[in-house]
């Protein structure tokens, strides 16, 4: 192609990791970040990578769909994969990391690299030339209907929450202890009988019955903030990340079986198992923070300090971060997009109003994938495209037996009627042949087989095969 510079429109997740796998593909990326002269309603930095909501990026067990996902983001040389497991935190079998440290890390490779130029500037149109759109689910609201206009298909959005955070030295340990579900710890070792004091990857608040029916008679009319600005109701929350106040009021039990299940844990102080327990999970490598597991709330401020504080061990739990709620955005990907990540003409040629824009491609939340992991994972595959086009080499599209090829079959297509973003998980997976019955053998066989054709595809596939440690110089055309 006549321009070798790729545009990158959001550095977050997705954004970052496109802008890198570009960049060390010898090709000049102008990557663009609006923070800090513009923010977010949840970001409170201006770091590239900051995450807002939890520090944990799931399971990192390779039979589990999100740790899956990591291990074949690790066999093509992802950014964020190498900067979490140096951020990491202890999360039992979960990949967790310190959030300050993990966006350190990412924005000191993007600005140390010379193929990257990073512009705090607020883009408020799709640009010429080739481009991600990696711009998150808090798109401001210039580039958002610049690209509902611009694509004939409207947009769409759902509510999202993030969960409270509380420093440590404000847990009460003579209730609160740590333990980790049925002792195991993410170093695959079980914590021994006695030895639940002091030991595992989470503090735990136990409630007996009668504490547990008191907190959700307050939860459930406790008061929440008001969503200004936008003609929704509290009911249209994604269901992967329901506040705790909406999912108590389905059910009295809900929160029982949900975030509070006590399965695995023993209360110290009794030997026996709670009735329920609320769960922190360590959110800083100091150790000094934990955020609680499951806990997004839209309450307002003072009845999050009032509810939250008749849970056992956190009666004068000090909140460096209430939860929230933001709106994501995202488009209707199945009618705009191919499982390349590239904005389609033939798919668009349907739509005459629609322009041609086929160096354009989406990435992350923005299109309709859930998760970090799954954001970063869709910004590599769209940074490696970019590239290949910018090279004049072959697209990539990964095979669907793979999570990633899977993710990107779904986005493009399913049906675009009540199109909600998807998670990595096992269910869009194409089928096994004589799948057997144990859910944990099929997950594994799942992961035997996305490895081996992720294997096949990354040897078949040149532009995919760049060593993480490689700094390319740019490319001359």
């Amino acid at each position: 192609m006549e321009n070798g510079e790729i545009t990158v429109i959001g550095g977050g997740l997705a954004g970052t990791e496109a802008a890198w796998q570009a960049a060390q593909r010898g090709v000049h990326v102008k990557l663009y970040e609006m923070r800090p002269r513009r923010m977010t309603p949840a970001h409170t930095t201006d770091k590239l990578a900051e995450l807002v909501c939890s520090n944990s990026l799931g399971s990192d067990q390779v039979d589990r769909a999100p740790g899956l996902l990591k291990q074949e983001l690790r066999m093509l040389g992802s950014l964020m994969m190498e900067c979490a497991t140096a951020a990491s935190v202890p999360a039992g079998g979960a990949l967790a990391v310190d959030r300050d440290v993990f966006a350190d890390l990412i924005g000191d490779r993007i600005t140390s690299h010379p193929n990257i130029e990073l512009v705090r500037e607020e883009a408020t149109r799709i640009p010429t030339g080739v481009t991600v759109i990696a711009s998150g689910p808090l798109t401001s609201d210039a580039l958002a209907a610049n690209i509902a206009s611009f694509t004939g298909a409207g947009q769409l959005y759902f509510w999202d929450a993030i969960a409270p955070i509380v420093a440590l030295d404000s847990i009460d340990f003579s209730v609160a202890f740590r333990a980790s579900r049925y002792g195991k710890h993410g170093d695959g070792t079980i914590t021994a009988p006695g030895e639940h004091l002091g030991e595992g990857d989470y503090i735990n608040c136990p409630m007996s019955h009668d504490e547990y029916n008191a907190f959700i008679d307050a939860l459930v009319t406790a008061e929440m903030a008001q969503l200004r600005d936008f003609e929704i109701s509290h009911d249209s929350f994604f269901e992967g990340c329901l506040p705790v106040e909406v999912m108590a009021r389905r059910g009295r039990d809900a929160l029982a079986f949900g975030p509070m299940r006590p399965v695995g844990i023993k209360d110290p102080r009794t030997g026996r198992r709670p009735y329920a327990v609320v769960q922190l999970r360590q959110d800083n490598i100091a150790g000094s923070l934990y955020n609680m597991v499951g806990f997004q709330t839209n309450l307002k401020y003072p009845e999050q300090d009032r509810v939250l504080r008749m849970i056992p061990g956190l009666e004068h739990a000090e909140f460096v971060r209430h939860g929230h709620m933001h709106r994501n955005t995202f488009i209707n990907s199945p009618l705009l997009l191919d499982a390349t990540l590239r904005y389609s003409a033939q798919k668009t040629g349907n739509n005459p109003a629609a322009p041609a824009h086929e160096s354009l491609f989406f990435a992350g939340q923005v299109m309709g994938v859930e998760g970090y992991v799954g954001n970063a994972a869709t910004g590599l595959l769209a940074g490696v495209n970019a590239a290949a086009l910018i090279r004049n080499e072959p697209l990539v599209e990964l095979p669907a037996t793979t999570m990633l090829g899977a993710l990107c079959y779904y986005i493009s297509h399913a049906d675009p009627v009540g199109f909600q973003p998807m998670k990595a998980n096992f269910g869009i997976l194409p089928a096994l042949e004589n799948p057997p019955k144990d859910k944990r053998q099929r997950s594994a066989l799942y992961a035997q087989r996305a490895i081996r054709d992720m294997e096949a595809c990354i040897a078949a596939a040149p532009v995919l095969r760049i060593p993480t440690a490689e700094i390319r110089e740019p490319t001359v055309l």
